[in-house]
């Protein structure tokens, strides 16, 4: 069984390039391009963890932190950005993300954070995805 991970990034050459770094990983990447089509993913499905870009074509990171408190368990948030520093990381963390994500991606990064991410949901059907 996989985790599954929301991916919400206008960029799908940044899903592309997750997908490649997850391989190894027991984890389903599905990668949606707006916080609306997030919703719809998220009513659907379960996810352990959420991973979003900053800013997205209509909203934040902020809005997707607010949509992933809608559902119940809630999934882990983890935002990315290319601008990642440490009072950006300090605020997402006291606002209550997971995590933040420099871009570019750097593989060992990724797999650690998503993993330990994952791993805070309880297994079951809702968060799993059948391999």
């Amino acid at each position: 069984m996989r985790s599954r991970v929301l991916f919400i990034s206008g960029h799908p050459e940044d899903a592309r390039e997750l997908m490649r770094m997850l391989l190894d990983l027991p984890v389903a990447l599905h990668h949606v391009k707006s916080l609306r089509l997030a919703r719809q993913n998220l009513q659907r499905f379960g996810y352990a963890v959420v991973l979003t870009d900053a800013v997205l074509a209509d909203g934040t990171w902020l809005d997707a932190l607010r949509l992933a408190r809608e559902f119940s368990p809630e999934p882990q948030l983890i935002v990315t950005d290319p601008q990642a520093d440490a009072s950006f990381w300090a605020e997402a963390l006291n606002r209550g993300a997971y995590d933040l994500l420099a871009q570019p991606f750097y593989k060992p990064e990724v797999c650690r954070i998503l993993s330990n991410a994952c791993s805070r949901q309880p297994a079951g059907e809702r968060w799993m995805a059948a391999v």
